[in-house]
């Protein structure tokens, strides 16, 4: 990830944690025809002081055959982003840009015995599950034969993570009077993520006259 500025900068634990609670990336790698890629629920797990990032995919994808134990994978975690118009500054001649989040975790891919798909089923619906107002589901109610039959056709896979990177682009090199019109616009904004950006804008600089 190219980081633009270093104000933009996620620190290594906040990144891991924005990751865990979006808990849903793109999974990249590359053969000699070129990248490939897959999007995927994760979950992340702690091991002998490494991070983990737990993924699962239909044995048929071509991922599987390239989680070897060598080559480099790339999961891209992507948070809200927002178009900012250029006359939503106070101050003239600005540029438009878009504001956004995101985490990237990189490093080996291994291929993982079937015998560990029903616990990473079980822990990646806790997580879901545990996002949602209800008691949780879990694959205890599923039929037992649907259910292995389900299990036998995923493929899990695990990446050991050595590079974290993170970037929240939230124009915090800009002035607060240009700050504030643009965090006041996205507040009003029919997108939800949008919004989201606009509270995260505020709490970066809070007291200043923003609209109600």
């Amino acid at each position: 990830m190219h980081i633009l500025r270093p104000q933009f900068r996620i620190e290594k634990s906040r990144a891991l944690a924005f990751a865990a609670e979006r808990g849903f990336g793109v999974i990249v790698a590359a053969d000699e025809r070129g990248p490939c890629a897959s999007h995927v629920p994760f979950v992340l797990k702690q091991r002998d002081e490494r991070v983990i990032v737990q993924i699962h995919l239909t044995a048929k994808n071509p991922l599987v055959e390239l989680a070897d134990g060598n080559r480099r994978f790339l999961l891209v975690v992507s948070g809200d982003d927002a178009y900012v118009s250029n006359d939503w500054y106070a101050s003239r001649d600005n540029v438009s840009t878009w504001l956004y989040e995101a985490v990237h975790l990189s490093g080996v891919a291994y291929l993982r015995e079937r015998d560990e798909n029903r616990a990473h089923g079980d822990a990646l619906l806790a997580a879901a599950e545990a996002r949602l107002p209800k008691p949780s589901w879990d694959l205890a109610q599923m039929e037992p034969a649907k259910r292995e039959t389900m299990l036998a056709s995923i493929r899990l896979i695990e990446l050991v993570v050595d590079e974290i990177e993170g970037q929240s682009k939230l124009n915090q090199h800009k002035s607060d009077e240009d700050h504030v019109p643009v965090a006041n616009q996205l507040a009003r904004a029919e997108e939800t993520g949008s919004r989201r950006l606009a509270e995260r804008m505020r709490a970066l600089r809070p007291g200043l006259g923003y609209e109600p």
